[in-house]
């Protein structure tokens, strides 16, 4: 970087994050380049206003009238797209200075939360491969709570999960005691043919094999749809459904698989595991259940009565933890004494693992992580996105910012030790009549009533006073699965685009929810996406009506020797030079796309060990919730 700013916790300490803001000659050269776009955009709204062609001619009136209001709009929006490249800021942790500042027992405690809706789409192997690798993580054992909402309330799923409880008394001694990474244990040996050269070659080996055999009992089942004799007295929640009991209609469970608090449950090494809670709300026909929103506020009502952590993370079923250090580096944001104070959440790029280089449907989204979401940082204001993000717990639940306060990260939890009773009291919580009347939905916790729940619940928060910030570690945070076909791509892309556009022409709208209360260059970065799906009417009336004009010998642009025409050639040729520079600056290339065929026996994902046929549905949708 050019230049930085850099401020820590006091005089006489270093600090545990940098901000760097490039001030360098390319920041200047970018800026000077958008000056004159914005001129040339200029030039060509005064052509179109000084040559208006007189209204008696008819469909050339017409046409040039649709033509200018379409380059008011493609102008208008170019100016939003400015807010987002204008004041980048990057940021660095430093999770060596947390561990000189802090001893381990006065690290905060960690509740995680993972959410999936059905196990056909989202397979348990998928699953139970994500909650091993964050229930290894490099923090200590003993303040790590992993929570799985099975919004399918399917019994597989937590057998599946039962198994992987077994499995972590062996996987989570062997990822510290050989610093592995990443800590899927699917991913990993997946990625690992041969044992690295520090591992012994006995003990990879005969781990390999003991994962084997679990993906083997789990699709097994998942085949069969028979549970072991052995294993049902395990799986005690679902002992009160009845035969008439189905995904859409049950009673809450709330099962606490392994109880780390007591210290009772220990890894073959003697130490203390992570809590693990498996947890199915209670689902009625005649009750609206809101979907992930509603799944994770039951997830934040339940951890409260259990561990009540101060800082929550979530994360999708199908983005495992690609880097063991990643609960550091986000401690390093929340708890440094002068830029962390005011700081509600942070939020880790998605990136994919089973994307090829110059992938045709633009999965990397490389631009967006490396260039826009760094602006979006220097306003303030990091968009949430639903999955790899680590929330301030009271940040969540609807507090306000204020000067005055300040966060006790080492409160403990005083609660029953019957880890019955526990679960009762946390099955109340998640009934479908508990959130009747309350600002659960509206105030507190996810955001009800919008497809992008996560995005609108990010921005209330920071219209509430607090900040966000964006973490992209040189090792990616999470590593989650793409869509793989043009249909896949444009169901995630409608989704999208119907979420943004509802939200910016609601109340929630970022001009008028975050009016005086965040940043004008904010709202702006805010409403590039918000105003995207609009884009298609006046692109679409661009590409066909002056085609049709042409073809019958109606001009509508200026001749080529004309000064007028050199605006509009500039704007066109400097934004698409623009957009292919900021590419291949972000590590694509301009190189002829090449299609391969997957193989018709496994799938691309097999790096999780799920062989096509075993499942109805390809098992490569799961990328979407």
């Amino acid at each position: 970087m050019a230049g930085s700013s850099v401020r820590g916790g006091g005089s006489n300490r270093l600090p545990l994050l940098v901000t760097e803001k490039p001030t360098g000659m390319a920041t200047y050269a970018y800026r000077l380049f958008a000056s004159t776009v914005l001129a040339g955009v200029l030039l060509v709204w005064l052509y179109r206003a000084t040559h208006v062609p007189p209204r008696s001619s008819g469909a050339r009136w017409w046409a040039w009238l649709g033509l200018s209001a379409a380059e008011l709009w493609f102008g208008f929006y170019w100016v939003l797209t400015l807010s987002v490249r204008w004041s980048p800021v990057y940021r660095r942790a430093f999770p060596d200075q947390l561990s000189r500042r802090y001893k381990e027992e006065q690290l905060p405690g960690m509740d995680i939360f993972v959410c999936t809706a059905d196990p056909t789409v989202e397979p348990p192997m998928l699953v139970i491969s994500t909650v091993l690798s964050v229930m290894a993580y490099d923090y200590p054992q003993e303040k790590l709570n992993i929570y799985l909402s099975d919004d399918a309330g399917s019994i597989i799923t937590l057998y599946a999960l039962y198994e992987a409880s077994e499995f972590a008394k062996h996987w989570l001694p062997f990822c510290k005691k050989y610093q592995v990474e990443p800590r899927s244990p699917a991913a990993y040996f997946g990625k690992e043919a041969t044992p690295p050269d520090a591992c012994d070659r006995k003990e990879w080996f005969s781990l390999k094999e003991m994962y084997k055999d679990l993906a083997d009992r789990v699709n097994s089942v998942v085949n069969s749809g028979k549970i072991p004799d052995v294993s049902k007295c395990k799986l005690r929640g679902f002992s009160k459904w009845s035969e008439n009991t189905s995904f859409r209609d049950h009673p809450s469970i709330v099962q606490i698989l392994i109880d780390g608090n007591k210290r009772k449950a220990t890894d073959v090494d003697g130490n203390v595991l992570p809590t693990l809670v498996y947890m199915a709300r209670e689902k009625r026909p005649q009750e609206h259940h809101h979907f992930k929103a509603g799944s994770l506020n039951a997830l934040i009502r339940v951890s409260s009565v259990i561990s009540n952590s101060p800082v929550i993370m979530n994360v999708d079923c199908d983005m495992y933890s690609n880097n063991s250090g990643s609960i550091r580096d986000a401690l390093c944001f929340f708890q440094d004494e002068e830029q962390g104070q005011d700081i509600a959440f942070v939020q880790y790029p998605q990136n994919f693992e089973n994307v090829v280089h110059n992938d045709i449907y633009g999965n990397p989204i490389n631009t967006v992580n490396e260039l826009d979401h760094p602006c979006l940082d220097g306003w303030g204001g990091m968009c949430y996105y639903g999955t790899g993000c680590f929330h301030r717990r009271e940040a969540l639940c609807g507090r306000i910012y204020s000067r005055d306060y300040k966060e006790d990260w080492t409160r403990m939890l005083s609660k029953t030790e019957d880890v019955s009773e526990l679960e009762g009291m946390a099955e109340s919580l998640v009934t479908c009549t508990y959130e009747h009347n309350t600002l659960w939905g509206i105030e507190k916790g996810v955001r009800y009533g919008c497809p992008l729940e996560d995005v609108i619940t990010g921005l209330q928060i920071q219209c509430r006073g607090w900040r966000s910030v964006y973490h992209n570690p040189p090792r990616k945070g999470f590593l989650g699965m793409a869509p793989t076909s043009l249909g896949q791509i444009l169901v995630q892309h409608k989704r999208w685009t119907e979420g943004f556009l509802q939200i910016s022409l609601s109340k929630y709208s970022p001009f008028l929810l975050g009016h005086r209360k965040i940043r004008l260059g904010l709202q702006m970065g805010y409403s590039v996406c918000g105003f995207w799906a609009l884009n298609s009417f006046p692109t679409l009336y661009y590409v066909t009506i002056p085609s049709l004009c042409f073809l019958n010998g109606i001009s509508l642009f200026p001749e080529i020797t004309s000064p007028w025409f050199l605006p509009f050639a500039y704007v066109a040729v400097a934004a698409y030079f623009c957009s292919l520079v900021e590419s291949l600056q972000c590590g694509d290339t301009a190189k002829k796309i090449r299609v391969v065929e997957r193989t018709k026996d496994v799938a691309f994902q097999k790096n999780h060990l799920i062989p096509l046929g075993r499942h109805r549905h390809n098992p490569q949708i799961a990328w979407y919730h």
